[in-house]
């Protein structure tokens, strides 16, 4: 059955040739089920360069006197895999998920709605408005798709980068450097990660994800919350959060 692709054509904003819109969508697994067809994995390298570009070029204009580092975090927590799968999720009622041109293997272990495809199909669709469209074009999907990101972006602290804000406090308490234990399991196409942060020896956070990435970005996360949270609590942070 064909998707009405409309939806998704509004929710960007552009009209798209159809052959391209077919590209953008189409994941390595459904080419490989059907004679090779071309994926969107070029789109999507594309895709990433031109929005590494606008999100810089309308960081550096909005906020002219922060510096590149503050301006570097910013970034990031914009263009990353969770933040574009999430803009993925919302692309019109049924998400981006319900367009993309999947194998059957993916479908049936849930590739519509994991967020590395997620992500890569919303590189694509942005490789696509640029190679029809433009600069300007994209620059306008990408204040329409990532606007809310934007925004809220110089308001989220040191969940901008959870890792090095994680890092920057415990050196500054004199707890060296934190430490990330990294498992795995599942399948090859499929795989869970599972992270654990370690500060001076002991367990302070822990995390889960679809990457190993995700997975230490959820610890710290976790690890920094806990600190701050002594810190506060007590005027110092405690050696191990077991007595707090």
């Amino acid at each position: 059955m064909t998707v009405d692709r409309t939806p998704l054509l509004e929710a960007l904003g552009v009209d798209l040739p159809d052959e391209l819109l077919t590209m953008a969508l189409t994941h390595r697994s459904y080419s490989f089920e059907n004679g090779g067809l071309p994926t969107n994995e070029r789109l999507e390298f594309l895709g990433d360069a031109v929005l590494g570009l606008l999100v810089a070029d309308i960081l550096i204009r909005r906020h002219p006197d922060s510096p590149e580092g503050e301006l570097a975090k910013l970034r990031n927590s914009i263009v990353n895999t969770q933040a574009l799968a999430t803009v993925g999720r919302g692309l019109a009622d049924a998400g981006l998920g319900a367009f993309l041109l999947l194998g059957r293997g993916e479908v049936v272990t849930g590739g519509a709605d994991k967020a590395s495809i997620l992500a890569d199909g919303v590189e694509a669709l942005l490789g696509a408005v640029y190679m029809q469209h433009g600069f300007d074009a994209s620059r306008e999907v990408v204040l329409r798709l990532f606007g809310d990101l934007l925004d809220t972006a110089p308001s989220l602290g040191a969940a901008l980068e959870w890792k090095s804000s994680l890092q920057e406090l415990t050196v500054a308490r004199g707890l060296g450097v934190p430490k990330y234990v990294v498992t795995f399991d599942g399948p090859d196409h499929d795989r869970v990660f599972t992270a654990v942060v370690l500060i001076d020896g002991d367990e302070y956070g822990s995390g889960v994800g679809s990457t190993k990435k995700e997975a230490e970005i959820k610890a710290a996360a976790q690890a920094w919350t806990l600190l701050d949270a002594q810190s506060a609590g007590d005027g110092g942070i405690s050696p191990s959060p077991d007595d707090a």
